[in-house]
């Protein structure tokens, strides 16, 4: 199996919101009520989400993908920053690096994250920037592996609830 990382473009909208919805979904079955996972995933898992990011060019979006063309497996996105921290002109927030799960473990998700920090540089960034919910323990080691550090906090709402957040960064070499 060959697995490739490419620029998102306009008609990859559907397969972001499948691996979106899918991942999440893999991800906080269980640790979330359903009606919140649910409604979470109709409206930021949702195509017209990802059709919105994809004609604004301040975002960028890679997927990755089984023999390019073919089945998603997971993808990375970046975008204003939205984050409660003091944030400088040059900061770029990475507001999702999804992938799922039995790919994880065998560098696909290392491979999002170059393609997302070189990505970030190519766009005059200095500092990327990401939230995760605090409970997703694999998410921070694999955040830790990738040199990100805590510069904040945040509450994050999905659907009814709100829940703890972490704020990490990352400084990108020139």
């Amino acid at each position: 199996m060959e697995v490739t990382v490419r620029p998102c473009d306009a008609n990859d909208a559907a397969a972001l919101a499948l691996v979106g919805q899918a991942t999440f979904l893999e991800t906080y079955a269980g640790a979330l009520p359903k009606t919140d996972i649910l409604a979470h995933c109709r409206v930021e898992h949702g195509e017209a989400r990802y059709a919105e990011w994809l004609a604004d060019p301040r975002y960028a979006l890679w997927i990755a993908e089984v023999d390019e063309g073919r089945a998603p497996l997971g993808y990375a996105v970046l975008s204003p920053p939205d984050l409660p921290v003091p944030l400088a002109e040059d900061d770029i927030e990475l507001k999702r690096i999804y992938l799922l799960h039995r790919f994880h473990g065998v560098g696909i998700g290392a491979r999002l994250m170059a393609a997302a920090a070189d990505g970030a540089r190519a766009m005059g960034a200095r500092r990327l920037l990401l939230g995760v919910f605090g409970g997703n323990v694999l998410a921070m080691a694999f955040y830790a592996r990738q040199g990100f550090v805590q510069a904040g906090e945040r509450k994050f709402r999905v659907g009814a609830n709100e829940y703890d957040d972490l704020v990490l960064a990352r400084t990108l070499p020139a």
